[in-house]
């Protein structure tokens, strides 16, 4: 008897997926519609820095994407996972120390 073979799943095709934006949830914050994507910490290979908490995101940790549902690839936003849940209780400003990095 031969091994038993996986057969491909069916995939949208190429044309109807917006490139590099990739599929998530849709979320409601502040009137906007919201595309939330998880991203595994073995997926995520640069530093970013998150809005919510102005720290720093460091390859290998898992976080979220977050961008407008009608906005572009420059409008992506990469956030801690509890930052982007506690986005509602969060201030506007942000508050640094005298020695902390302003970028």
């Amino acid at each position: 008897m031969s091994p038993r073979r996986n057969r491909p799943t069916k995939q949208a095709p190429a044309q109807e997926r917006e490139p590099g934006l990739g599929g998530g949830r849709t979320e409601e914050w502040q009137g906007d519609e919201w595309v939330v994507r998880p991203i595994a910490g073995s997926a995520s290979g640069k530093h970013y820095r998150c809005p919510g908490c102005d720290q720093e995101i460091p390859p290998g940790v898992g976080h979220v994407v977050a961008w407008r549902e009608h906005g572009g690839v420059d409008d992506r936003r990469h956030w801690h996972r509890a930052c982007w849940n506690a986005r509602d209780r969060r201030t506007s400003r942000v508050q640094r120390s005298r020695n902390a990095p302003r970028y």
